[in-house]
């Protein structure tokens, strides 16, 4: 894990790798845990038996849910130390490039591409690329904006 002590190590991380996540396995309980929080239950994440015979072989993850994972999986990577508010600010870019299918292991891989000074702190803009463990192809790509609050 990197600990980010201030702003100005903040600022420097800009353009650098943080580090990589464990690995954590999507199991169709989680799938189905999401389904019944979104009220999305399209069968090609719930229905196993017609999902065998579908697109994909299997249950994949929906989409957000492997968006919804960066949190848990980026505070293994990264945290920024001490006792400023962090904030959310939004999405510049997300693409799913390939779909987690049930079983399937994935990580995040976590870079800093930008660090802003804002009137009241710092805006970071992190990239999270989200792995399937044998795949070539990422789960997802997206880019994340942390405003960083000063008290």
């Amino acid at each position: 894990m990197r600990i980010l002590n201030d702003r100005a190590e903040i600022a420097a991380s800009s353009g650098t790798e943080l580090g990589v996540s464990s690995w954590i396995e999507v199991h169709q309980d989680r799938i189905d845990m999401f389904a019944d929080a979104t009220g999305d239950r399209q069968w090609i994440h719930v229905d196993p038996e017609r999902a065998a015979d579908g697109p994909f072989g299997a249950t994949i993850a929906h989409g957000y849910l492997t968006l919804s994972l960066l949190p848990f999986l980026g505070a293994q990577v990264y945290a920024f130390a001490g006792d400023r508010a962090r904030v959310n600010y939004g999405l510049n870019r997300v693409r799913f490039m390939a779909p987690v299918k049930v079983g399937s292991k994935v990580r995040n891989r976590v870079e800093v591409l930008d660090v802003r000074d804002i009137e009241k702190g710092q805006q970071v803009t992190l990239q999270h690329t989200v792995e399937i463990e044998g795949s070539e192809k990422p789960a997802c790509i997206a880019e994340t904006v942390t405003l960083l609050m000063d008290a």
